[in-house]
């Protein structure tokens, strides 16, 4: 599904990403993890189109190079994400927020809709029946005109998933999905991903939380200083002294300064 090769980034001289790796088998849930300033959210924003690499190569799907492709064209061939720092329109309500998420790959003209024309009528209505489809999906549909800014945090965390969903992805890209929740609100959220990978979308998460990412994944590539340390089954990945070391020294480090 997505095949990152030999990718490195670097800002003014300083490194973020060497010589990275890994690829992503379709159907599976695959979590990149790591310290703070692993690397993790550079290496998200390379694939998500944000930044574009120093050097290496993203294919994804049919072997077809995004190396070079902006967001806009990686959403039209299926790639949709999330972000760390929730990016919704807080007065706009959960309906409007969703539709959104549409706009990458929608054709209607901009003529047809301002003048109110059939096609353009009934192509709004289906969007509509499809925003609150996935708002019943993600377990907002009684909150569908209710603003973004009103919701619960962890309900805006699936706001944002459900905003994703609209287009129609073939690989989504969760960003730190469960920072900030509580216990409840990460079970929920485990669950609703599950089901997103047992419906044939591709996950790929970048996230802190070893618990949480080792009970959801199915593969683990973990990221230290920029550099790959380990990459397979999570439950081996878990378990590799180098991965260990990695997040004791992190714990450590943090005791001290504490």
């Amino acid at each position: 599904m997505l095949n990152v090769d030999r990718l490195s980034m670097r800002f003014m001289g300083v490194v973020a990403l060497e010589n990275v790796s890994f690829s992503v088998r379709s159907g599976d849930i695959h979590a990149v993890i790591g310290p703070n300033g692993a690397g993790k959210t550079t290496l998200f924003n390379v694939i998500a189109g944000l930044y574009r690499p120093t050097s290496g190569t993203i294919r994804f799907n049919d072997d077809a190079d995004i190396t070079a492709s902006p967001m806009h064209r990686r959403a039209r061939v299926g790639i949709a994400r999330t972000f760390q720092n929730l990016r919704l329109f807080g007065t706009m309500t959960a309906l409007e927020n969703t539709m959104l998420g549409a706009s990458c790959k929608a054709s209607d003209s901009i003529l047809g809709a301002a003048l109110g024309l059939p096609s353009s009528n009934r192509k709004e209505q289906q969007e509509i029946d499809r925003a609150y489809a996935l708002l019943r999906r993600v377990g907002l549909a009684q909150q569908a005109l209710t603003p973004a800014r009103h919701l619960p945090y962890g309900a805006q965390r699936r706001l944002e998933i459900a905003r994703a969903l609209a287009s129609d992805p073939r690989l989504l890209l969760l960003d730190e999905p469960v920072a900030g929740m509580n216990d409840d609100e990460r079970d929920t959220l485990s669950g609703l991903i599950e089901s997103i990978r047992d419906e044939g979308v591709t996950v790929l998460i970048v996230e802190h939380d070893l618990r949480f990412i080792n009970r959801l994944s199915d593969r683990i590539t973990v990221l230290n200083f920029g550099r790959i340390i380990a990459d397979g089954a999570a439950h081996d990945v878990c378990r590799h002294p180098d991965v260990i070391s990695a997040y004791l020294g992190a714990a450590h480090q943090r005791s001290v300064h504490a």
